[in-house]
């Protein structure tokens, strides 16, 4: 018997280190970036720390510097680090490193349609006409700029009415964001007592803190055994079918009213051109519900997380909450709404924000991205299709351009003369040709929004904040912020 536990031990053993021999050698003979040897089958997951994804790569930077290779399972994924290395691959050769790269915990669902996840000339396709469309309809201008003051007069009434109670600011912030969109979208903006729009875009923040979790993260790295294995992952899909189903009624209800003489919103444009390229599958219909799903997903959560962060670094620091209103009462004072012309007058406010946009890192890892063709990059060979990650956190974080790469402190962002200043560390959009298309509503949203909450409130926390709490998670696919209650004290 025992003879036997130890023959089976033994050929165990060997069958192993010969899979394992074997597997390090195919893996050393290709000319890909260092980094730590894989394991057959699971790749580089066991190198991965449970459920901290990003912390674990930025480690790895620290041994195999700005550019190295991990495996998912056998999947090989180069990660980019550092504002030098990922501004030479995302700008300086912009086509090569401008594929879409496998996400598996939104993939299944998306099956490449739509703008975001889409390659080739799909993407080019969808991208070029939204651009087009948010351009018609003000992204930029004083169109939107109305519709966003709009938003921000609701927003304030609807504060009041909390009369100063402690409340969860997240729900009135992400109704509030995703009404600008929905304004674009859909034509019309929602209540903020709707409570099926309520439970639709609490959707929106389930995705992003499924896709963060530890089974998200394994989902990334291992999708085919993940597949058999329970979880929040499971719920990715269902609540996404949900977004889905509203996005296509909304669709139905555009078609049932359509008049080629009055287009209302962005659904109506894109009815509008699938009349014109009836042959071009790009604008079909399940390229359509994708893409105004991207907008509505891309226009809600990160928006409204890095308001709801940044309300917290503002109760963290009073100092500089104070400083704010007393820019703001000399700028623009406390009746008039704020717009973005006012942004040139408040050099500390647009420091602040861009501050709060760097240190609160919203997609630290970026959206995968993936090479069009064979790359030659810093000396190693790295095959056509071969997933990329440019992290971002890396960048927003790059010791070379920031004094302070790790604190909070709008002094990134400020000259001597206290003028603003800008910082090539500032890529929250990304860069390139895959550059967030929303990068001017976002920023114009975040000024006006900030702007004007402060211009009438101040901002108290119901517990004391420390240094942990206000600091990113950095472990998956999103940096979403800590609930918390604070109270809105009137100004005036």
């Amino acid at each position: 018997m025992d003879l036997t536990w130890f023959v089976s031990l033994l050929l165990a053993f060997i069958i192993s280190s010969f899979i394992y021999s074997t597997w390090n050698s195919i893996y050393r003979g290709r000319n890909l970036p260092p980094g730590p040897t894989p394991f057959p089958i699971v790749g580089n997951v066991l190198h991965i720390k449970r459920g901290e994804i990003v912390k674990s790569l930025m480690e790895f930077r620290k041994i195999y510097g700005s550019i190295y290779t991990v495996y998912f399972g056998h999947y090989p994924v180069v990660v980019l680090c550092g504002y030098d290395t990922v501004k030479e691959a995302l700008f300086d050769r912009a086509k090569e490193f401008g594929g879409r790269g496998r996400l598996p915990t939104l993939d299944q669902f998306v099956k490449g349609y739509g703008l975001i996840f889409g390659n080739g000339n799909r993407w080019k396709d969808l991208r070029r006409f939204s651009l087009t469309i948010l351009k018609n309809f003000g992204m930029g201008k004083k169109t939107i700029e109305e519709r966003i003051q709009e938003e921000v007069s609701f927003l304030m009434a609807e504060i009041k009415l909390q009369k100063e109670q402690y409340i969860d600011p997240s729900n009135l912030l992400v109704q509030a964001v995703s009404n600008v969109i929905c304004s674009i979208v859909f034509g019309n903006r929602f209540e903020y007592s709707n409570d099926s729009f309520q439970k639709l875009l609490g959707m929106f923040s389930i995705v992003f803190q499924d896709m963060s979790s530890f089974c998200g993260q394994l989902q990334n790295m291992l999708p085919t055994l993940m597949s058999y294995v329970p979880g929040p992952h499971k719920r990715i899909n269902e609540s996404l079918a949900r977004l889905s189903d509203f996005i296509s009624e909304r669709i139905k209800m555009n078609v049932e009213s359509f008049d080629p003489n009055s287009l209302r919103d962005y659904i109506d444009c894109f009815l509008t051109k699938q009349k014109q390229e009836k042959d071009n599958p790009n604008f079909d219909r399940n390229n359509m519900v994708m893409t105004v799903l991207d907008l509505f997903f891309a226009g809600t959560e990160t928006v409204s997380s890095t308001l709801r962060h940044g309300l917290m670094i503002l109760m963290k620091y009073p100092e500089i909450q104070a400083k704010l209103h007393q820019e703001i009462d000399h700028a623009i004072g406390n009746s008039q709404i704020p717009n973005i012309e006012d942004r040139s007058k408040m050099p500390y406010m647009d420091a602040v924000i861009h501050e709060i946009q760097r240190f609160c890192d919203i997609l630290p890892l970026n959206v995968p991205h993936a090479t069009t063709t064979d790359v030659t990059f810093k000396g190693y060979t790295i095959p056509k299709g071969t997933d990329v990650y440019p992290l971002l956190c890396s960048v927003l974080r790059d010791p070379t351009k920031l004094a302070s790469p790790t604190k909070f402190d709008p002094n990134n962002f400020l000259d001597d003369k206290g003028c603003f200043k800008k910082n090539e560390a500032y890529m929250p959009f990304s860069t390139g040709k895959r550059m967030c298309l929303g990068e001017g509503l976002a920023r114009m949203e975040l000024f006006i929004f900030f702007t004007a909450i402060l211009q009438h409130f101040k901002l108290i926390p119901e517990k004391t904040f420390t240094e942990q709490d206000i600091r990113p998670l950095m472990a998956g696919f999103a940096n979403v912020p800590k609930t918390y209650r604070m109270s809105f004290i009137p100004r005036m």
